[in-house]
């Protein structure tokens, strides 16, 4: 029996068993309600009205405090001898490596095809909400972070919920706290393996495919698969042996470069376009408020717009805390500003310019697909930047394969925290989940196994629920972080020598 046909039967398989089960909770978890002749799905207005809260909240706290963000991640305000790992610009790069990824190549090209070209209006909008909700999130994150006596750090939704809910509610919250968490790491560990992981090496291996002569080429047969996932797996597990500083070692480079390439690509198109720039601008903005051809008008284009940018940089999902957490800081609200830059890079940055490339290229794919034609978002995307670099699908793969080995370093740490929170943190269990890991990163290339990653998102989306009633509940925690951390900038700003905040419990082995 050929490889081939085993991956068949093991996809088939996998797909008769839980396929039934990924639509139902699909249905639940994505439902939605008819209004104004399109489909608002309840969890990204449950997104969205979040971001919305915390912004009003937190008196605009992306826009007032942007540049205190930056000065952050410079290294401004390093206390001395603070617990954690990494720095502040690794602990970011880290997080950023997680959202960044095949979405804002495939998924904004879909978005300004159903959505038209007024959808990146609203997408910006979605990020800058979304920014407020991670900076609540990743001040949690570090506020109820566990140090343990190795130096290492362990933080997210499965260590602020139990502890913020029992400082606030006593037992009755503890209580609470430790089913919310339970939830949130099972949730979070299923989608490292099938969403964070194996998604991403399968995208990654197709475009590699398609470059080298398709089916018929290099990379095309199951060895060349294998081949493919093995090497990936290797990387992977190397650096993920080496722990959070190994990830954000390797993240500080990979994100800027990966990042690099891709704004630099873009800006040829435009640049080549330039005389087009003020025309797409303007389909942008008259888009988003008069869209023509979009299914609900102008709401139709606001859904679409919020969804793409809901799904790509995970605001309120209670993935970013886990690898925030690991910062070096004695003031949580610290890290939660350098946490809110995560959004603006990921949506108002780099999906903005992905639309904004598509929509001054014009390719003949996008207009096709405006019109009910099935075409695939990378197909859109590369067609777009070969308006201006033919041999662009070259570079698109060097991206693609950039983006998606940091998304899946990211995601085996994540999946290391949940994993130990769940079954312990001895030597055994975290080798376990790192062998476990590795085997999902090369079975990537050979499996699509596409309704175990759509029930990944379901169960990802289901995290938004339980973290962001967490978040509600304990923001007044947050409130109090923020003003401590400001009077630390205004003392250090003085030139006055700030007062020593007592150091982290460490946590017994």
């Amino acid at each position: 029996m050929s490889l081939d046909s085993i991956t068949t039967s093991i996809d088939e398989a996998v797909s008769g068993f839980f396929e039934p089960i990924a639509t139902r909770l699909g249905e639940i978890v994505f439902y939605t309600l008819p209004v104004a002749g399109t489909e608002l799905p309840l969890i990204v207005a449950w997104l969205v009205v979040a971001g919305l809260v915390f912004t009003v909240w937190f008196g605009l706290v992306q826009l007032r405090k942007f540049k205190l963000a930056i000065d952050v991640v410079r290294g401004k305000y390093d206390e001395e001898g603070s617990a954690g790992e990494v720095n502040h610009f690794q602990a970011l790069t880290a997080a950023v490596s997680g959202t960044v990824g095949l979405g804002n190549i495939a998924g904004v090209a879909v978005a300004v095809s159903i959505g038209g070209p007024g959808a990146t209006f609203w997408m910006i909008l979605c990020g800058l909400l979304g920014m407020a909700t991670k900076f609540v999130e990743v001040t949690l994150g570090v506020k109820y972070r566990e140090v343990h006596a190795d130096g290492t750090v362990s933080g997210g939704p499965m260590h602020y919920l139990p502890k913020g809910l029992a400082d606030r509610f006593g037992a009755g919250g503890k209580r609470l706290g430790k089913v919310l968490a339970v939830l949130a790491s099972a949730m979070v560990l299923f989608f490292s393996f099938f969403g964070g992981n194996l998604f991403q090496v399968n995208q990654s291996y197709a475009q590699l495919v398609s470059v080298t002569g398709g089916e018929d080429g290099l990379m095309g047969s199951s060895a060349g698969a294998l081949f493919f996932g093995a090497l990936v797996a290797a990387l992977v597990g190397i650096v993920l042996i080496g722990g959070i500083r190994s990830i954000a070692n390797v993240t500080s480079r990979l994100v800027p470069a990966m990042a690099g390439i891709y704004i630099a690509a873009c800006l040829v198109v435009i640049l080549t376009n330039i005389t087009h720039v003020p025309a797409a601008v303007s389909q942008i903005i008259d888009g988003a408020f008069d869209p023509e051809g979009v299914a609900g008008g102008v709401l139709g284009a606001l859904i679409i717009g919020f969804k793409r940018a809901a799904f790509s940089n995970e605001a309120g999902m209670g993935s970013a805390p886990i690898a925030h957490s690991a910062v070096k800081t004695n003031y949580p609200a610290s890290e939660g500003l350098v946490a809110l830059l995560e959004p603006f890079i990921d949506t108002v940055v780099i999906c903005t310019m992905t639309a904004l490339t598509i929509v001054i290229a014009n390719p003949a794919s996008w207009n096709e697909a405006r019109q009910g034609e099935s075409i695939g978002g990378v197909t859109i995307t590369s067609d777009a930047f070969a308006t201006a670099m033919p041999w662009f699908p070259y570079i698109l793969t060097v991206a693609v394969m950039l983006f998606a080995l940091s998304t899946v370093l990211t995601w085996g740490y994540y999946s290391l925290k949940a994993w130990t929170y769940l079954f312990g943190r001895s030597r055994t269990s975290e080798i376990l989940c790192k062998i476990v890991y590795t085997l999902f990163t090369v079975s990537g290339a050979l499996l699509t196994l596409q309704t175990l990653i759509d029930l990944a998102d379901v169960v990802l989306f289901t995290v938004a629920v339980i973290n962001i009633i967490g978040l509600y509940l304990l923001a007044p925690v947050v409130k109090r972080e923020l003003n401590s951390f400001l009077e630390f900038v205004r003392r250090r700003d003085a030139g006055a020598e700030p007062e020593q905040r007592e150091k982290e419990p460490v946590e017994s082995p």
